[in-house]
Order: C-alpha cells, then sequence, then structure tokens
C-alpha cells in the first residue's frame, strides 16, 4: 500500500509540473497585449494584436531569457527592419510586404560606429 500511494504521488508531481503555462492577454491602447511564456516560466514572446492581426512591435525570447528576435509587424504583414540573434551572429533582415528585401549578418566581435 506504501508503495501505491508513494507512486501516486510521484505521478501526480509530474503531472502537475507538466503543466503549460498559458498565455497573458490584456488590453493596452485599443490593442491586445499578447505574452506567451516557456515552460521554465520565462517569456517566450510578447506583442500586439490589433483587429485579430498581428500589429506593431513583437519580441521573442531563448529560454534563457536572451533575446531572440525583435521586429514589427503592420496589419498581420512583417514590416521594416527585423533583428535575429544566436551565439555568433545578428542577423539584420529588411521586409517590404512580408517579404525579404535585404539581409546583413553581423558577427559578434563586429565594431559598429556611429557616424
Amino acid at each position: 500500500m506504501k508503495k501505491i500511494i508513494i507512486a501516486a504521488l510521484m505521478l501526480s508531481a509530474g503531472v502537475l509540473s507538466a503543466q503549460e503555462i498559458k498565455p497573458k492577454y490584456e488590453i493596452v491602447n485599443q490593442m491586445v497585449k499578447a505574452t506567451y511564456y516557456h515552460d521554465n516560466g520565462n517569456i517566450k514572446m510578447e506583442g500586439f494584436y490589433k483587429d485579430g492581426k498581428l500589429h506593431g512591435k513583437w519580441v521573442s525570447f531563448n529560454e534563457d531569457g536572451s533575446k531572440h528576435a525583435l521586429g514589427e509587424y503592420e496589419n498581420g504583414a512583417k514590416t521594416g527592419k527585423w533583428f535575429f540573434w544566436n551565439d555568433v551572429t545578428l542577423n539584420e533582415v529588411d521586409y517590404t510586404d512580408s517579404r525579404v528585401a535585404d539581409v546583413k549578418t553581423w558577427s559578434r566581435d563586429a565594431v559598429v560606429l556611429n557616424k
């Protein structure tokens, strides 16, 4: 009987820890701000919806909390400059009409000068 109780407790603990963290939605400036989470509780992605479409700034993060991507949508279409980070490079992608117009890759060691 003792083994059955221990097994039941271990099973319930495993089920509880495997539950997905639900997204958070809130109204901000007549848009819906959405925040999605990784299983570890860190923010996975956050941004806005307007009239049911992705709109405005969106940011996504890796499980460790480091930034993975940053960009903007306009009425559901990717627009302007987007940035994608990984361990070695930063990729700058320019979008026009939700299509890739230009890509630049920067190494982590690159020096960027302001003119």
